[in-house]
C-alpha cells in the first residue's frame, strides 16, 4: 500500500517510489528534484541524521536552512543499517520501490550487503543509482570526494587562477549540483527503459568523470584533434576581460557576442568608430583571435557612462544585458517575484519559510512543493506501516522516529 497521502501526489512522477540513502548535497539535490516531480521520496537517515541538518542558521536543532531548502517533498525514516533489523526493514522498503539511490562508498555498501547485485536480486525492476566520487574502474575508485575536491581535480580553480592570479573554488556547490542534475536524468532514462522492458539496472554516476565532461566540453579546444592543433582552453572564457564591466557608477553584465550584436552595437553608438570597420571586431574568427583586445576596448568604453544609461542602450539595441546582482538583489528580483519563484510555506516546527521553487512550467503535470523538509524520522511509523510491518515490528524500529531530534 503506497498510502493514501502518497496516492494523491501530483506531478509527472506520481506513483514512483524512491528509497533515498543520500546525504550532504549532491544526492539530496537530485532526489529533491524527483520529489518536486511528484515521486514519493523516502529519506533513510542514520540516528544522527543528514549532516546538513546541522548547518546554521536554524531555529531548532537539526533543521538548518540549507537542509530545509534541499529536502522538501521527502519523508524521513531513521534506520540503523548496521543492525539486522534496520537492514531488514530497508530491504522490505526496497522490495517494491522503483528507485534506490545512495552516495555511500561502494565498500561500505558491500559491507552492509546492500550492493546493486543484492538489491536487484530482490527487486529486478529496481533502478539502483550509485553517486560516487570516482568510477569503479579507475585508480581513484573508493576515494572520498566532496565538491571542493572535484572542482580542484577538474581544473576550475586553476582556470580562475589563470585569469586572476589566484586559484579559487566557485562560490557555489557547483560539482554537487551539476552531478545531481546528471543523476536526475540518468534515473529518469533508466525508469523509461524499465517501463519499456520490465528490466531494472544499476547506474554509476561518478562526480569526477561527470565534471571532467562538463569542463572539457568547453576547453578541449586544439586537443580535440590528433595530432593537436593547439593547447586546451577556450580563449573567450579565459580572457581577463570576461567579467562584469565597470561603468561610471557600478557594473553591468553584457555580452556583445554575435556579428548581429556588434552591428547593432555600432549602429546604436553612432559616430565614426574605426572599430566598426575593423575585421577583428566584425567577424567571429577575428574576435576569437583577438578577445583580449576586443573586450579590453569594450571595457574602456563602458566605463564612460552610468549603468542605467548602458542598460537602456543595450535594451534598445536588443543586446543581452542585465544588472550585476548580489544575493539580496537576486532574492528581490522583480522577475522572480512576478513568476512566483520563491514559495512561502508553513513548516509545523520551523514556522513560515521561503523556499526556492521548481523553475520549469508544465502544461499538465506541474512540479510543486507539497510538503516541507521533514523532521528527523518524522514519517517512520507510516512508512513502515505502508511496507506491511506489524505494530510489534514497527515499535522495535521506531526508536528515534516520529520526533524532533
Amino acid at each position: 500500500d503506497r498510502g493514501m497521502s502518497e496516492r494523491k501526489r501530483k506531478g509527472p512522477l506520481a506513483g514512483v517510489r524512491i528509497i533515498d540513502l543520500t546525504s550532504v548535497m549532491m544526492g539530496p539535490y537530485a532526489t529533491m528534484i524527483l520529489g518536486d516531480y511528484g515521486a514519493d521520496v523516502i529519506k533513510v537517515e542514520s540516528p544522527e541524521g543528514d549532516i546538513v541538518r546541522a548547518i546554521p542558521p536554524m531555529k531548532n536543532p537539526g533543521m538548518g536552512a540549507m537542509f530545509l531548502q534541499g529536502n522538501r517533498n521527502k519523508r524521513s525514516i531513521v534506520l540503523d543499517l548496521k543492525t539486522q533489523k534496520g537492514r531488514a526493514a530497508l530491504l522490505r522498503l526496497s522490495a517494491t520501490a522503483d528507485v534506490f539511490v545512495h552516495n555511500v562508498r561502494p565498500a561500505a555498501m558491500a559491507r552492509l550487503k546492500l550492493s546493486a547485485d543484492e538489491l536487484l536480486a530482490l527487486n529486478p525492476r529496481l533502478v539502483y543509482a550509485s553517486l560516487h566520487g570516482f568510477g569503479e574502474d579507475g585508480p581513484y575508485a573508493g576515494r572520498p570526494a566532496y565538491d571542493d575536491l572535484i572542482q580542484g581535480l577538474t581544473g576550475l580553480p586553476a582556470l580562475v587562477g589563470q585569469i586572476t592570479g589566484e586559484p579559487r573554488y566557485a562560490p557555489a556547490t557547483l560539482a554537487d549540483r551539476i552531478v545531481g542534475l546528471n543523476a536526475v536524468h540518468a534515473i529518469l532514462a533508466a525508469l523509461l527503459y524499465r517501463d519499456r522492458t520490465g528490466e531494472g539496472q544499476s547506474i554509476e554516476i561518478p562526480m569526477f568523470e561527470t565534471m571532467a565532461q562538463f569542463v572539457l566540453g568547453d576547453h578541449m579546444s586544439g586537443q580535440t584533434f590528433e595530432p593537436p592543433l593547439g593547447p586546451p582552453g577556450y580563449p573567450r572564457l579565459l580572457t581577463p576581460h570576461r567579467r562584469p564591466f565597470r561603468t561610471s557608477d557600478g557594473h553591468v553584465c553584457v555580452l556583445v557576442y554575435t556579428d548581429k550584436h556588434w552591428t547593432s552595437f555600432f549602429d546604436a553608438l553612432g559616430g565614426d568608430y574605426p572599430q566598426s570597420r575593423d575585421p577583428r571586431f566584425r567577424g567571429l574568427s577575428g574576435r576569437v583571435e583577438n578577445y583580449d583586445m576586443v573586450y579590453g576596448w569594450l571595457s574602456d568604453l563602458l566605463a564612460t557612462r552610468t549603468s542605467g544609461e548602458w542598460l537602456d542602450f543595450f535594451e534598445r539595441a536588443d543586446i543581452p544585458s542585465g544588472p550585476m546582482h548580489d544575493l539580496d538583489a537576486l532574492i528581490d528580483d522583480p522577475h522572480l517575484a512576478a513568476v512566483g519563484f520563491l514559495r512561502n510555506m508553513n513548516h509545523p516546527s520551523e514556522g513560515e519559510l521561503r523556499l526556492v521553487g521548481p523553475a520549469a512550467n508544465w502544461s499538465r503535470t506541474q512540479p510543486s512543493i507539497e510538503r516541507p523538509a521533514p523532521r528527523l524520522g518524522e514519517h517512520g511509523t507510516e512508512i513502515l506501516r505502508e511496507a506491511g510491518l506489524d505494530q510489534e515490528e514497527i515499535a522495535s524500529l521506531t526508536s528515534g522516529n516520529d520526533k524532533v531530534k
